[in-house]
């Protein structure tokens, strides 16, 4: 599928942002349990002046169907659940996904007890994506990272890699959780989690360059 280069910018793996999904362990949680996505090419529009969040595009390869990025968003209960990819409205294909590289090593760990029920899995997950796509409200959908939303969502993202790299990561390095290494990580996550989140705010937020 070609872009035009003139209308959008476009990311693969090897941008920041799309390599931090890659790489980050907190994804594991995102990936595995709440079935968030991120999608192998994402397209930004550099021609409107709506600030980036508002820009982000998401084109599915099966019907070229350039899709706005908040079809997959919280507020039209789409964002959740997108286990075997993302799914597109249009076509019912189902978009290529990144994969972060915790999340694969724990699936091919894995696959000897779940692999034997991939194929009922996804045909059951099809089943239900028309029915979840049905009523968008893509003009609804705001930044959740907008306003002092950024705290909010920079103190759950601080959360979850507090929670990861305090008492997940140690089990892998076969270092001791203790009393001390709590106490330091906490403080750590919470001013880690604000400054990405305040990050965040300022990159979704970014109007194009004209």
């Amino acid at each position: 599928m070609k872009y035009d280069e003139t209308k959008y910018k476009v990311y693969t793996w090897n941008h920041w942002a799309m390599l931090h999904w890659v790489v980050n362990p907190g994804v594991i949680i995102s990936e595995l349990i709440l079935g968030q996505r991120a999608p192998k090419i994402t397209l930004e529009d550099k021609i409107s002046d709506k600030p980036k969040f508002e820009r982000i595009r998401i084109p599915c390869p099966h019907c070229n169907t350039i899709h706005d990025a908040r079809t997959w968003s919280n507020q039209n209960g789409t964002n959740f659940k997108n286990w075997f990819g993302l799914y597109c409205p249009k076509c019912g294909g189902i978009i290529p996904c990144l994969m972060n590289i915790f999340s694969f090593l724990i699936l091919a760990l894995t696959y000897p007890i779940w692999g034997w029920f991939k194929k009922p899995l996804k045909e059951k997950w099809l089943g239900k994506q028309p029915q979840r796509f049905k009523k968008l409200e893509i003009s609804k959908v705001v930044n959740p990272f907008e306003g002092k939303g950024y705290i909010k969502m920079g103190l759950i993202w601080g959360g979850i890699m507090f929670i990861i790299m305090t008492f997940i990561f140690p089990f892998f390095t076969d270092d001791i959780i203790n009393k001390k290494l709590i106490l330091i990580n906490i403080p750590v996550w919470v001013i880690a989690g604000l400054v990405f989140g305040y990050i965040m705010k300022v990159y979704f937020g970014r109007k194009a360059a004209k």
